[in-house]
């Protein structure tokens, strides 16, 4: 799997996957429509939130087709982005090309990378009804990836919207 990759954010700065050492880095594949991303963004932008002075990066890409899916277009994401709805940078995958290294399928499609690749991949929890569970499967795998354990669960099945290739 090609992991690098540098992507604009919504004001056009280039992000890369791998700046300033981190620990580990967490790549959502998300987007602005999905009423599975909506109901898991809070508990995603929690564990940005509560994990940002651990030493983890925490990017989310948006790769949705927005000719076709005007709500995922890079002024809806801007939009987003001004009123604070982001814990950390919300990328434009305009090309889809990482969603397709990576693998993406669906919004979200959770990643957890360490110097070694990918170790963990998946859903945020088991139920996106249900925001008690705090993105608890995430959580785990990063505090197996800070306490430099293999991780316990390494992957889960991503649940959500298909990615709207084009």
């Amino acid at each position: 799997m090609a992991l690098a990759f540098t992507l604009p954010d919504t004001s056009g700065t280039s992000v890369s996957l791998h700046e300033d050492g981190a620990a580990a880095a967490v790549v959502v594949f998300t987007c602005n429509h999905c009423p599975y991303a909506l109901a898991w963004h809070e508990r995603l932008q929690d564990v940005a939130r509560d994990y940002a002075d651990r030493g983890v990066r925490f990017l989310q890409i948006n790769s949705n087709n927005a000719e076709k899916y005007p709500r995922d277009s890079v002024d809806a994401m801007r939009a987003r982005v001004d009123a604070g709805e982001f814990a950390g940078p919300y990328l434009v995958d305009s090309s889809q090309e990482v969603a397709r290294a990576w693998g993406a399928t669906v919004t979200p499609d959770v990643f957890v990378t360490d110097a070694t690749g990918v170790v963990y991949r998946g859903a945020p929890d088991g139920d996106y009804n249900d925001p008690s569970l705090r993105a608890e499967w995430l959580r785990a795998a990063l505090d197996d990836v800070l306490a430099g354990r293999p991780v316990a669960a390494a992957e889960t099945k991503p649940v959500g919207c298909s990615i709207k290739w084009r």
